[in-house]
């Protein structure tokens, strides 16, 4: 179905799009659905498969899921009503279902970890709400299927029977399926990537409410770095209590060199260690295009933003507009979920959508920021997703900076380059989503190998 890129960019909360954004948004769903039903709901159970079981509680999801049937919305979600809603739940044991109605919940019979694997994806949850009489008022499962979007089953039954393309209300919108496409787009009408993203928005909103939207993300960016620099807890929560380091990073840096060549290294690395340490500590950030590798794009944007003299708000606009094209070819054609294909699946995907705009607010020419998006995604390929603990800390926090650095190398490549690349954008993400595929289950986002098993207690 022909949709829209904007929310690639969606304002969110940590620490996973996938495992605490999804869930939220999926029961904030369930709530909607209830309809004229919400106010004879006396039970709601919920049950977690597969990936959200076994590393849920280290994501928030537990919490998430509470959060989405108390009616809490990502959007202008608060610390204070966070921890209200979790407290009425865990300690008092009740759930103001919507918002509105209060009910009985009892967090080990109604919050179900089942660690079984459904058929349609790694990330699902099944919301079931009873009425007085225990009469099953309504039952839904949902499926997180990456950079907190939801599909429903009945969603993934519809696109086993009929395909992706058979939505009329689309029929007179025009889609850009891959590179192919969009280079040929591009060269046809003599268009950056930006300029054919805007373009292409433009079907589904005024120019206008695209600007004002990539502003408003661009913004928040921005404050999410600032408030990791002058964060109110020195140590990320959970079980790691792992210390947080923007803030010392940052005294360290403005005390460098100004001549030191390798300063600009430390400068990236503050960049994307605030913003995810900030998505760590579950406070909110920009989805982009996920939680995990939230840090990628915003310290690419602030490493243009402070070293280069022409990057504005108007190129931080179509930053974002040439991102999000570069992400739609990953989220449509592959994933961008670590539970499906790993983490080159998140930092990977993060990493080519900077690199491919990083190219085009430099004045590259859309070939050479598909052939930046490329080298970014090249070098991620086979990343596995094994965070210690559950926890999107170690070594997720310092994979954002590898991915920050690893875009602005790649644009820097491609537009030095004067050879044509033998291996092309489109074949690399192929290439990403069938290894993704052919990755154990244990390196992708179960906890069950790679770092995921160190036992730091002991070490």
């Amino acid at each position: 179905m022909v949709q829209s890129n904007l929310d690639i960019f969606k304002i969110g909360v940590g620490p996973s799009s996938s495992h605490t954004l999804g869930p939220l948004l999926a029961a904030l769903s369930f709530t909607k659905e209830l309809g004229d039903n919400l106010s004879a709901v006396k039970r709601v159970q919920c049950t977690l498969y597969g990936s959200l079981a076994l590393t849920g509680r280290g994501h928030l999801t537990d919490r998430a899921v509470i959060w989405g049937l108390s009616g809490l919305k990502p959007r202008n979600l608060d610390k204070a009503a966070q921890q209200l809603a979790v407290h009425k739940a865990f300690i008092e044991h009740h759930l103001m279902l919507g918002g509105k109605y209060e009910l009985h919940f009892d967090y080990r019979q109604d919050l179900i970890f089942c660690k079984e694997f459904l058929k349609e994806h790694e990330n699902a949850l099944r919301l079931c709400a009873y009425d007085a009489e225990q009469n099953l008022l309504l039952d839904k499962t949902y499926f997180s299927v990456g950079g907190g979007f939801i599909k429903s089953a009945e969603d993934f039954a519809a696109e086993a029977e009929h395909g992706d393309n058979d939505d009329d209300d689309f029929e007179d919108k025009f889609k850009i399926e891959n590179t192919k496409v969009a280079l040929r787009l591009c060269e046809d009408d003599d268009l950056s990537l930006a300029e054919l993203s805007l373009r292409y928005e433009k079907q589904f909103r005024s120019e206008e409410e695209i600007r004002k939207y990539c502003g408003e993300i661009w913004q928040v960016m921005q404050e999410v770095y600032a408030a990791g620099l002058n964060p109110s807890d020195d140590y990320l929560p959970g079980s790691l209590h792992l210390k947080r380091r923007a803030k010392a990073l940052a005294e360290t840096v403005s005390h460098e060199p100004s001549d030191d060549p390798l300063r600009i290294l430390d400068q990236v690395s503050l960049y994307a260690i605030s913003i995810a340490e900030e998505n760590a500590a579950g406070a909110r950030v920009v989805t982009a295009p996920t939680n995990g590798a939230c840090a990628v794009i915003p310290a690419v944007m602030l490493y243009l933003k402070n070293n280069t003299p022409d990057f504005d708000d108007t190129q931080a606009t179509d930053f974002l507009l040439a991102a999000m094209l570069i992400g739609s070819f990953y989220k449509n054609n592959a994933s961008i979920s670590g539970a499906e294909a790993g983490c080159q699946a998140e930092i990977g995907s993060a990493s080519s959508m900077a690199a491919a705009a990083m190219v085009t607010v430099l004045d590259g020419n859309p070939f050479k920021a598909c052939v930046a998006a490329e080298i970014a995604m090249e070098h991620h390929l086979g990343l596995t997703c094994d965070p210690v603990n559950g926890l999107v800390q170690i070594p997720c926090i310092e994979r954002n900076v590898f991915g920050a650095i690893k875009a602005i190398t790649a644009a820097r490549m491609a537009l030095a380059r004067r050879s044509i690349p033998r291996v092309g954008l489109d074949e690399v993400i192929e290439t990403m989503y069938v290894t993704g595929k052919d990755l154990s289950y244990k390196y992708k986002e179960t906890a069950l190998g790679g770092l995921a098993k160190l036992d730091l207690d002991r070490t």
